[in-house]
């Protein structure tokens, strides 16, 4: 049980996420680069619709998108990943650490922009879970994910792995000419222990069939660690 007046002895504050690879047994994340460059530009051509709720985008030419890249690589905070499905064997999507807040132990995942080849898979599910266990790992007291509260896709996905709703900020942005509100959601440390069994139970290979499917799902796993339930879900 959560107690909002908790003490917290000994809080020593963790260290700021570094370019570093972080690898699964689907997926490997790595430091964005130009290297990245022609694998994420034509893997983003294949939809459109994966720019609609980020402020940037879509890219009409390799160089459009390059000078984002450029950006986006030299950046600290946020601070990107190429993920690339070992299964396709070039970068598929990005995402990043941002507000990365060491002295309040908070740090958010965001940028998150998977191209068509990555989305519903195995090592998507798996890439968040590697950057939620290092931001835990490395001592964070608070992982958190927000989104366009119109991007109901966004929401269900953060609850299913693992984020507790806590809200609509209204009116928090303009974005692309268009009013945002933010939905936010966010893990806790107490609560990552059962979210690393969830995960580390789905991902197993004994949780999937000869033809792939899987036997439980993530959002069974997680719902009994929620604090709350999105609503509108």
């Amino acid at each position: 049980m959560h107690d909002p007046n908790a003490a917290v002895p000994g809080w020593t504050p963790p260290p700021r996420p570094t370019r570093t690879v972080l690898e699964g047994r689907h997926v490997t994340l790595e430091p964005l680069s130009r290297a990245h460059l022609s694998q994420l530009h034509e893997a983003n051509r294949q939809d459109d619709r994966i720019w609609v709720y980020l402020p940037y985008g879509p890219f009409t030419t390799e160089a459009e998108y390059g000078a984002w890249l450029d950006w986006a690589a030299a950046s600290e905070d946020p601070l990107f990943f190429a993920i690339r499905p070992r299964s396709i064997g070039q970068a598929q999507g990005v995402a990043s650490y941002l507000r990365i807040a060491p002295e309040a132990g908070s740090i958010e995942v965001g940028h998150i922009n998977f191209a068509a080849p990555l989305q519903r898979t195995i090592a998507a599910t798996e890439a968040m879970y590697l950057m939620m266990r290092w931001a835990f790992g490395a001592g964070y007291r608070r992982y958190e994910w927000k989104c366009n509260a119109s991007n109901f896709g966004s929401r269900r996905a953060a609850e299913r792995l693992g984020f507790s709703f806590e809200g609509v900020f209204r009116q928090a942005a303009v974005i692309k000419g268009r009013n945002r509100d933010t939905a936010w959601f966010a893990a806790i440390d107490g609560e990552w222990p059962a979210l690393e069994a969830a995960f580390e139970a789905w991902l197993s290979p004994e949780n999937f069939d000869a033809d792939g499917h899987q036997r439980q799902s993530l959002s069974q796993l997680t719902a009994p660690i929620l604090a709350a339930r999105d609503p509108t879900l």
